[in-house]
């Protein structure tokens, strides 16, 4: 099977195209940085740089590929709506239309858990339990994205999208990298009560739920999934297993929910008002997702995707915590 991988330069999709190539499969991978995707030049993959807002660009790339995992968008919580409609749905737009007019016969979309999100406590969530209303413009682009996906479906297009949560593994750029220099400044505190239960990811697991969306038939397609490894774990424990490994502190210092949400939000506001728009350093949405329970229902995967997590989350935070070491020996 030949597929495309958008967003190959990032972490999600370079881990599933090495994954890939290790399964026989021949890879065409796009990405913004060359340097990003080289180590996936010397196994194999075929790469074609270049934006993703360029249309010819995608109908060259969705040439002659059977399915397209795409892995690509604009991720995170400051920023104009324009900048997250653009990434995430008019690039994704793109994607299905070249898919259609190159008549790939599969779309393998990555979407988010963030769609969910509303700053409550959710436990058990499952995939059609939306919010009212979205909480910021990186959910409600993503969601936007997800529908144009199922829309193709009535042009003939094969389409699956995944909702992975707290993806973690060797190569993780986002969840741990900011905690990490937040406590070797100092910053970092427990919010609320530090009892909270959360999901997290092991890459290898979203890698076999990828895989299996790629070889999918009959009532799987269709249909969104959620994804974790199934096993909701106290937050603020797994924060301090990976700060122990790295010889750092553990995180000890309480603040009250109340008091980070207000500090979160005057932060906001002062940022709004100066020049350049500056990201905050604390956010009320990430205030939230810090000290509230959060997990997924991933029966959905279980029954159609025949999705088993195999991979503990402490063997992923090892492996974060062993490539860390390794590129940033200070």
């Amino acid at each position: 099977m030949k597929i495309l991988i958008t967003g190959a330069s990032g972490f999600i999709g370079g881990r599933f195209a090495r994954f890939a190539l290790e399964q026989g499969l021949s890879v065409r991978v796009n990405g913004r940085r060359a340097e990003g995707v080289e180590h996936l030049r010397a196994r194999g993959a075929e790469f074609v740089q270049g934006d993703l807002s360029d249309p010819e660009l995608v109908q060259q790339l969705c040439r002659d590929v059977e399915a397209v995992v795409h892995c690509a968008g604009a991720v995170g919580v400051w920023g104009n709506y324009a900048h997250f409609h653009q990434a995430n749905v008019q690039v994704t737009e793109n994607v299905i239309e070249a898919c259609l007019k190159q008549r790939v016969r599969r779309l393998v979309h990555l979407s988010s858990p963030s769609v969910y999100f509303d700053g409550q406590a959710h436990v058990g969530l499952k995939e059609e339990q939306l919010p009212k209303r979205f909480s910021d413009h990186y959910g409600k682009t993503k969601y936007l994205a997800e529908q144009q996906v199922f829309a193709a479906q009535e042009f003939g297009l094969e389409v699956l999208a995944l909702r992975p949560r707290f993806v973690t593994g060797a190569g993780d750029t986002s969840i741990f990298p900011r905690l990490i220099t937040m406590q070797r400044k100092g910053r970092l505190s427990i919010i609320g009560n530090g009892l909270n239960k959360v999901d997290f990811t092991s890459v290898h697991n979203l890698n076999e739920a990828l895989l299996s969306s790629l070889l999918a038939a009959g009532p799987a397609l269709g249909q969104v999934y959620n994804i974790s490894n199934g096993a909701p774990v106290p937050l603020w424990d797994v924060v301090n297993y990976v700060l122990r490994q790295l010889d750092l502190p553990p995180v000890t210092r309480h603040l009250p929910y109340a008091l980070a949400y207000g500090a979160a939000a005057l932060n906001e506001g002062v940022c709004k008002l100066l020049p350049g728009r500056p990201e905050p350093a604390l956010f009320r949405l990430g205030v939230a997702v810090m000290a509230k329970d959060f997990s997924l229902d991933i029966s959905r995967a279980r029954q159609y995707l025949d999705y088993e997590p195999k991979v503990s989350l402490w063997t992923a935070l090892d492996e974060f915590c062993q490539w860390w070491k390794a590129h940033h020996p200070s």
